[in-house]
């Protein structure tokens, strides 16, 4: 008898950050591209992320009740949402770095972000 064996339990896993994480606010679905009527920017940053990840970059979404332990993972986001609380959201993290908060960036801004780190 052969015995089977599961290629997913050989895979190596990958415990790098992603290269772009987005803190999202709280949102109806991972997307926020659920309810009755489209927010452009969501749509915007939907494309943003596809775009990116086009490209063979990793990006990562994160909600804070569906992803506590990114928030809390990373201590820069943590210290912003008990400072400015609900206000800080979005926020985004280029390879570790935060580029922006309160707001989505565009992709020419992350795309900067993403250059810039680089160099570094």
């Amino acid at each position: 008898m052969s015995e089977v064996i599961s290629l997913l339990n050989t895979l190596p896993t990958s415990t790098a950050p992603a290269d772009v994480e987005l803190f999202d606010p709280p949102m109806c679905c991972p997307t926020g591209l659920c309810g009755p009527t489209l927010d452009q920017t969501l749509l915007d940053v939907n494309q943003m992320v596809l775009s990116l990840q086009s490209e063979n970059l990793r990006v990562e979404r994160y909600q804070m009740t569906s992803h506590p332990n990114a928030f809390l993972g990373n201590a820069e986001v943590m210290k912003l949402v008990r400072e400015k609380q609900l206000e800080a959201l979005p926020i985004t993290v280029v390879r570790g770095r935060i580029i922006k908060v309160g707001a989505y960036p565009t992709l020419e801004e992350v795309r900067a972000a993403l250059d810039g780190a680089k160099s570094q």
